[in-house]
């Protein structure tokens, strides 16, 4: 612990934490001063003026980053038959369906996302208690139900990200990897912003995007100026 005392006071003196940068001057700090011993994630994190109790002001969705998060996803699928071999093609980790739902009321889920036929949501529905709080439910809005199986996992494989906002209305997703370089960074952050900004729900009422901020897994947080984020998503 005394060394990453050591390593984040030098950081923090590194640069003025309250100062507003622009987005493209956050990816450059962020990433500067990622100087753990392994590859840190670059995160976002927005802060929104919603109340996600209400269901007119809840904000969810997914997006594809353009140049993937640099992790590898863990696919799961559940389906039967054709869609199960389609599944199997196109690069899912598991798939099955009673055996895979057996597995997964035994507490073996061996899969970051998790993706169902429409015809297995029967199935997969008794696993709500386990895959929900998880955030693994698979979901129609999300693309998660679907018979277009193929297109669904090699989606996640690429790079696609789920968000959803926060009791606080704050969203937040990792964007890539310190070792990407600041151009797959900042159009990363792009899509993420445009994605949110396009999933403005219609019970949203005043100021939509109050706060943004970048840091990676070990570092401080970095405010971007707001003025920024319209040229970002242009």
């Amino acid at each position: 612990m005394a060394k990453q005392g050591k390593r984040l006071k030098a950081i923090y003196a590194s640069f003025d934490r309250d100062t507003i940068v622009s987005l493209d001057q956050a990816i450059r700090l962020v990433k500067a001063n990622a100087k753990a011993k392994f590859d840190e994630t670059i995160e976002i994190s927005m802060n929104l003026g919603i109340d996600p109790r209400h269901a007119d002001q809840m904000v969810r969705g997914v997006v594809g980053l353009p140049n993937g998060t640099g992790k590898t996803v863990r696919v799961g699928v559940f389906a039967r038959g054709a869609k199960a071999e389609e599944a199997q093609a196109a690069g899912a980790d598991v798939v099955g369906a009673d055996e895979l739902a057996a597995a997964v009321q035994e507490g073996k889920i061996d899969f970051d996302r998790c993706i169902a036929t429409p015809d297995m949501m029967g199935l997969v529905g008794r696993l709500g208690k386990i895959l929900g709080p998880r955030g693994l439910m698979p979901n129609p809005r999300l693309g998660t139900v679907t018979m277009d199986v193929k297109g669904a996992v090699t989606a996640a494989k690429a790079g696609q990200v789920e968000f959803r906002a926060e009791k606080a209305g704050i969203v937040h997703a990792g964007i890539g990897k310190a070792s990407f370089d600041e151009g797959k960074l900042l159009e990363n952050a792009r899509a993420f912003i445009e994605a949110i900004q396009r999933a403005k729900p219609t019970g949203a009422k005043g100021t939509y995007v109050k706060k943004v901020a970048l840091s990676s897994s070990m570092g401080p947080g970095v405010k971007v100026d707001l003025a920024t984020l319209a040229a970002a998503a242009s």
